[in-house]
C-alpha cells in the first residue's frame, strides 16, 4: 500500500461474502453513533459492494459510495444502481482531492466501516486523507468511524507474518506487506485533531468474532481474501498455497472451540465520532 499505483483489486463479491459477511452485520454500533438524519448527505469511505451503504439511505436524503475496487463498485450499482438517492464511484480514497466529484462542505456526514485500516496503510497520504474529509464536510458535520485498532487479528496477523517469512521473505519485508494499520485510540485521537477535528467519542472493544462457515470461507477463505497482499509477495502459485495451509494448521486450535469447532478471529474495534466546528 505504499506505492502509489493502486493495488491490484483481489476483491469480490462472492469472495467478501463467503469470508466476511458478518463485517456489515456488525455496524450496529457505528450507524447508531452517525445518527442519519433525513436531510443528511452522507458520503461512505470504502462503502465495499454498498450492502451497509444502502441501508443508510433508508434514513437520510443522499449517500455517496466511494471504494478504490471495481468489482465491489460493479457489485453495488448492479444491486442498488437504481436506488434514488444513491451514487457509486470507483475512486481510490487516499487521494480524494483528486476525484472528480471532490467538493469542499459538500456532505453533513462521513461514514466508513471496516476500511479505514486499508485506506490509511499508505503512510505517505493518511494525513491528507483525514484533512479532505475534513474540507468535504459542511462546518458542524461529523465523521463517524470504525476500523480495526491496535491488536486487530492479531493471531492471523502473526501466522501470515510467520507463513510468508517462511517462504524466504526477510522479517521487514515481511512486515511491509501488511496491508493494513491498526492505531491505538490515542494515535487516531492526535491525527484527527491535527487536522481540525473535536473528537467527541472513542471506543475500542475487543469483540471475538465468529467465521463463516461456507464453502470458501472460514480461515481460509479470510486469509486468501484479507491477506492477499501478504500471499502476493510470495514468488510462486506453490509457495502461497504451502502459506495458506500454514496459516490454517497454526491457527487451527488457537481459535476453535472445543465444544463445537467453532472459530472466532480476536477483532479489535476502533470507533470514533469526530466534529467539525462551526
Amino acid at each position: 500500500m505504499a506505492q502509489q499505483q493502486p493495488a491490484k483489486d483481489h476483491w469480490t463479491q462472492n469472495a467478501y461474502s463467503a469470508s466476511a459477511s458478518f463485517v456489515p452485520e456488525l455496524a450496529t454500533t457505528i450507524v447508531q453513533w452517525l445518527d442519519p438524519q433525513p436531510d443528511d448527505t452522507i458520503l461512505d469511505l470504502g462503502c465495499g459492494d454498498g450492502s451497509l451503504t444502502a441501508k443508510l439511505k433508508n434514513s437520510c436524503a443522499s449517500v455517496t459510495g466511494v471504494d478504490a475496487s471495481a468489482n465491489l463498485i460493479t457489485a453495488a450499482k448492479k444491486a442498488h444502481g437504481s436506488t434514488a438517492g444513491l451514487s457509486w464511484h470507483l475512486h481510490d480514497c487516499r487521494f480524494l482531492d483528486r476525484w472528480t466529484n471532490f467538493q469542499e462542505e459538500a456532505y453533513t456526514k462521513v461514514f466508513s466501516n471496516a476500511a479505514l485500516h486499508w485506506i490509511l496503510r499508505d503512510a505517505n497520504t493518511r494525513s491528507s486523507v483525514l484533512q479532505n474529509t475534513y474540507k468535504m464536510l459542511k462546518p458542524g458535520g461529523t465523521f463517524a468511524l470504525e476500523m480495526g485498532g491496535k491488536g486487530n487479528v492479531a493471531e492471523v496477523h502473526t501466522a501470515l507474518l510467520a507463513a510468508v517469512m517462511h517462504q524466504g521473505v526477510g522479517v521487514e519485508a515481511a512486515r511491509e506487506l501488511c496491508p493494513w494499520f491498526f492505531p491505538s485510540e490515542r494515535l487516531m485521537k492526535d491525527m484527527l485533531e491535527k487536522v481540525g477535528f473535536t473528537v467527541e467519542r472513542l471506543q475500542s472493544e475487543y469483540r471475538p468474532t465468529k467465521m463463516t462457515v461456507d464453502k470458501d470461507g472460514g480461515i481460509e477463505g479470510w486469509a486468501r481474501l484479507m491477506g492477499a497482499q501478504f500471499l502476493e509477495g510470495l514468488d510462486s502459485l506453490a509457495q502461497r498455497e504451502v502459506a495458506v495451509k500454514e496459516v490454517c494448521d497454526v491457527l487451527q486450535t488457537v481459535i476453535s472451540l472445543e465444544e463445537d469447532d467453532s472459530m472466532y478471529l480476536g477483532y479489535v474495534r476502533l470507533r470514533v465520532l469526530a466534529r467539525k466546528p462551526r
